[in-house]
């Protein structure tokens, strides 16, 4: 035995966006036995596996057209206008779990776009919150994940700057420096989710208290990413894991203090599991 010392960091799982979604959905399948879910209702493949045998049942948007008389649920990322559209035309009722922080920068960029400002968006390609607030512009808006993709010599002399809920909050503020010093007027609006990037300075703190650390997340999941390197540049033994069947024993030695942490898409029954598998080294 290498008599290990494990602490979970109370502070990491499910944001209140999330939690929200999932209490919403469990009530439902509870009541129902059925729901559908418009996309992953959290990017944690063992969690959406849970819910899944609950009786929740995942639906892209193609299938979603296709659909009638129905409940779905709308996740915590948001969804742009035309899917509200569609449900009141196929007679969907939609539940909708979108977090309030999501639907306040959704409505801030819509009356952005009402003025006819120049947004742009610092976010990640694709991801559904994006979608979703691209949606309120009609798409005429620019969503940039990195300042490298950014023409700086063609932007506009003014424009409305915002970004995703879930996004570092130093790089965030790293590209409004870079883009204030070409003499562009910029709108800076802060639109960060303060429950996701004050994670940034606790795992800091928590990451340096211990030998090791074990981060706990869904590879889909993009805070997870952003956390696990904040995670690895405070303490270099920092190992990223989906499950604890990925928890290897020779990244242990004996009596070593060892953290476990995750994402505000780690369920704490997960982060749990980890522990559980490391004690029985």
């Amino acid at each position: 035995m290498l008599s290990l010392d494990v602490t979970i960091d109370t502070k990491s799982g499910f944001c209140f966006g999330v939690e929200f979604a999932i209490e919403m959905a469990e009530d439902i399948l509870l009541e129902d036995g059925k729901l559908y879910c418009l996309g992953d209702i959290v990017h944690n493949d063992r969690e959406v596996t849970r819910l899944e045998k609950m009786g929740l049942e995942i639906i892209d948007h193609d299938q979603l057209k296709e659909m009638k008389n129905v409940k779905v649920l709308i996740r915590a990322h948001g969804e742009p206008p035309s899917t509200y559209d569609l449900a009141i035309k196929n007679n969907i009722t939609l539940i909708d779990a979108s977090c309030p922080v999501v639907l306040k920068l959704q409505n801030r960029i819509k009356k952005s776009h009402d003025k006819e400002e120049k947004i742009y968006i610092y976010g990640k390609h694709g991801h559904p919150e994006v979608k979703g607030l691209m949606g309120q512009t009609g798409k005429d808006a620019v969503v940039f994940q990195d300042i490298e993709e950014l023409d700086l010599d063609s932007l506009p002399k003014s424009l409305t700057l915002y970004t995703q809920t879930t996004k570092s909050k130093e790089k965030f503020y790293d590209i409004v420096t870079k883009l204030t010093k070409t003499g562009i007027e910029i709108n800076v609006n802060d639109t960060l989710c303060r429950q996701v990037s004050n994670r940034d300075t606790q795992l800091q703190d928590f990451s340096t208290n211990f030998d090791k650390i074990i981060f706990v997340s869904g590879t889909k999941s993009s805070n997870g990413n952003a956390l696990f390197n904040v995670c690895k540049k405070n303490n270099n033994n920092s190992y990223f894991v989906s499950s604890s069947e990925e928890v290897k024993k020779d990244w242990f030695g004996r009596k070593e203090k060892v953290g476990v942490c995750g994402a505000t898409s780690t369920p704490m029954w997960l982060m749990e599991e980890v522990k559980e598998k490391i004690l029985e080294f």
